[in-house]
């Protein structure tokens, strides 16, 4: 805080108790005298006071946006170009710093000034502030005490902003200080008051705690007669454990003799069954010695009477006939429903595939799932041999969910189910229907070429939408 004779309480009073003056002209009229007395002192331009400072740099800068290109210093020619409301705000330095180096400068502010703000030129106005920095523009003699007694002005007004600032802490002090008062005197209230409930629940306590020592000692006498029971009850449980014990290993005995006899009587059923075996399995080789031999006399008579030996039938002798290629492509659902019709027929569907054209958002999973059921139901009403293969690159486990009647194959890794396919085709004897369900071109060139018929995605789809 500060010391009231440095700072005095009343601000119209000053240490020495004189009256200070209304303003800072008054004073400045009062040091006129010792500015003749003393020789002219420098003026500190990057030291002045912020508020002659700011004053100085303002009108400086509103000369320097009118004054002519040669007036103004190089460094200021960056200043010209901010905005009027920027230049005394962020080229205050350099503005007082080229009035101070440049007398052409200062002459070219003057002139403006004297033109368009002579009222800024007027040392001797009310304002100390005002009058301060005129006489610091006009380079007078008074410039240096008027400096010093704004910047003392200054220093006693920022001075008395901190007491009043210290007071006013002061006081908020003193109120927080009642506060906490009022506070603790309310809580020493609260611990008075909680204090005597604690004896009044201390006295209930005792009062409890000897009825329970009372309930205690009862239990007490209750646990010992328990004890006593339960060391009765565990002698009649051991004596009758050892009853069932005894009684457990002899039919235990009992069970491992009728086990023996058990594997024993299993034994000679299994040298019964092998020797049938044995038996029947003879019999074939003879059967089939027989067969063999039969089968090679056949053979025989048919070279030596030279019968039987072209595979071709009466049919395969028409003119005017071929039999044409085998395979070909199944474009309506109607064909594919007469393809499954045909004795012996196998549908081969390439799984991902048709699952992909026909419900792509679901996961492989149940797009493997789906299909198979739905094939697994055209299977039933067609009574065809039907083979789905995936591609078994990305598979990890398979789900054994699923028609029994369906065959799943999953191609290899480094296999395609393209191939796979293919393979299946090739193995097919020659004659058997073939019906392959794909879209992919490659597979249905190859498996056409190979005789098989091929039925695109979409049409199995709308056939199995039938099912």
């Amino acid at each position: 805080m500060l010391s009231s004779s440095a700072h005095p309480e009343h601000p119209g009073e000053t240490p020495s108790g004189e009256t200070p003056v209304a303003d800072g002209a008054t004073e400045l009229r009062h040091t006129d005298a010792e500015e003749d007395r003393t020789v002219t002192e420098p003026v500190d331009w990057l030291g002045l006071p912020e508020p002659i400072r700011d004053r100085v740099a303002e009108l400086a800068a509103a000369a320097l946006g009118r004054l002519p290109a040669d007036d103004v210093p190089r460094q200021l020619r960056p200043v010209a170009r901010f905005a009027p409301a920027k230049r005394a705000r962020l080229g205050g330095s350099a503005l007082l710093a080229a009035l101070r180096d440049s007398t052409r400068f200062r002459t070219a502010v003057l002139e403006w000034l004297r033109e368009h703000r002579v009222d800024a030129l007027d040392p001797n106005v009310a304002d100390p502030v005002a009058a301060a920095a005129a006489a610091v523009l006009l380079n007078e003699s008074s410039a240096s005490s008027r400096v010093r007694l704004v910047a003392r002005h200054t220093e006693e007004s920022t001075l008395r902003a901190e007491r009043d600032a210290a007071l006013a802490r002061v006081r908020r002090l003193e109120s927080e200080v009642e506060r906490l008062r009022a506070e603790l005197e309310q809580a020493r209230q609260e611990v008075e008051r909680a204090r005597a409930e604690r004896e009044d629940e201390v006295v209930k306590l005792r009062g409890r705690l000897r009825e329970q020592g009372v309930t205690v000692r009862r239990a007490k006498d209750e646990a010992a007669e328990a004890v006593a029971a339960r060391e009765r009850i565990e002698a009649e449980r051991d004596a009758d454990v050892e009853a069932i014990t005894a009684r457990y290993e002899r039919e235990r005995q009992k069970a491992a003799a009728e086990r023996a006899r058990a594997e024993r009587a299993m034994a000679e059923a299994e040298a019964a069954r092998q020797s049938a075996r044995e038996a029947r399995d003879a019999d074939e080789v003879r059967l089939s010695m027989l067969l063999d031999t039969l089968s090679g006399a056949v053979d025989g008579l048919r070279r030596e009477l030279a019968v039987g030996g072209s595979p071709r039938r009466p049919a395969d002798t028409v003119r005017g006939a071929n039999p044409g290629r085998r395979g070909g492509r199944v474009s309506e659902p109607r064909t594919l429903d007469t393809l499954l019709s045909l004795p012996s027929v196998h549908l081969i569907v390439d799984g991902y595939n048709v699952t992909k054209t026909g419900y792509p958002d679901l996961s492989l999973a149940e797009q493997r799932q789906r299909l198979v059921r739905q094939l697994g139901a055209l299977k039933a009403r067609t009574g065809a041999e039907i083979t789905v293969v995936f591609d078994g690159a990305d598979v990890t486990t398979v789900a054994s969910a699923g028609p029994r009647t369906v065959r799943v194959l999953f191609s290899d890794p480094g296999v395609l189910a393209d191939d796979v396919i293919r393979t299946i085709v090739r193995s097919e004897p020659a004659g058997r229907p073939l019906v392959v369900a794909t879209s992919d071109q490659a597979v249905v060139t190859s498996v056409c070429a190979a005789g098989a018929h091929a039925v695109p995605a979409a049409v199995l789809l709308t056939r199995l939408g039938r099912v």
